[in-house]
Parts: C-alpha cells; sequence; structure tokens
C-alpha cells in the first residue's frame, strides 16, 4: 500500500487521511470539496464553481498519484442539496470521458465539511494497472 500526501495544486488534508491511497492496481481518492489549493478557503460562488474546483483538485490528486481522469473507475458525488444535481452533473459531465463514463453514485447528505455544497471522491485504476 502507497499513500500520496503533499501533491501540488491539490489542498492539504483537513484532518487525518492521505490525498490518494494506492492498493492492489486501484487508486482511492479522498473526497474533495471546492478549496482553493492556495488559501484553503471554499471557492466564492455557488455550486458551479465548487464543483469546477472540485474537479480541479480531483484532477491534480490523481496526476499527483499517477493516473488520470480517463481512468476513474466509480465517482461518489455527495450533495447537501439534491437541488444541485443538474447543476453538478453538467459540470461533472465535462471533466470525464463521454465515451466511457464512470460508474457513478449520488447522494444527498445532511451536511459537507466546512460548509461544502458539494464533496466527490474517485477510486481509479493505478497507471500500469
Amino acid at each position: 500500500m502507497k499513500s500520496f500526501n503533499g501533491i501540488a495544486n491539490a489542498p492539504t488534508p483537513v484532518g487525518p487521511y492521505s490525498q490518494a491511497t494506492e492498493a492492489n492496481g486501484l487508486l482511492f481518492l479522498a473526497g474533495q470539496v471546492g478549496l482553493e489549493p492556495q488559501t484553503g478557503a471554499l471557492v466564492p460562488g455557488g455550486v458551479r464553481e465548487q464543483t469546477e474546483q472540485v474537479l480541479k483538485n480531483l484532477d491534480a490528486v490523481l496526476r499527483g498519484a499517477g493516473s488520470a481522469p480517463e481512468r476513474i473507475l466509480l465517482t461518489t458525488i455527495f450533495l447537501a442539496d439534491m437541488a444541485d444535481f443538474p447543476t453538478v452533473n453538467e459540470v461533472y459531465g465535462h471533466f470525464v470521458s463521454s465515451d466511457a463514463p464512470p460508474a457513478r453514485q449520488t447522494v444527498a447528505v445532511k451536511q459537507l465539511p466546512l460548509g461544502a455544497l458539494v464533496e466527490i471522491s474517485v477510486i481509479a485504476a493505478a497507471i500500469g494497472a
């Protein structure tokens, strides 16, 4: 098992967890919220801006751990309000492969860390796997 931390252009974890962990050819990414890596604060704006930042953060962690968005196998999206689903779905649709999108689950939750509106985690194939 290998853990990844200190990945450039990705927020520093706000708790005792790794940005990603690799085991048996799979890369498990910690959930990302819309934090700006430079400031550690949520990006200004609403769910669209937060989703865009979440996806930038996931991209940075994937690449920093030696993978890429096209290698995502499963995505889990957590929403503070299911009414935001259409917006998040639209932004997310530009991030993943339209030819072979990963499996996905979306759930509404009562609350997210730091007052975020959206959190996304992924499982991806590691490069060479």
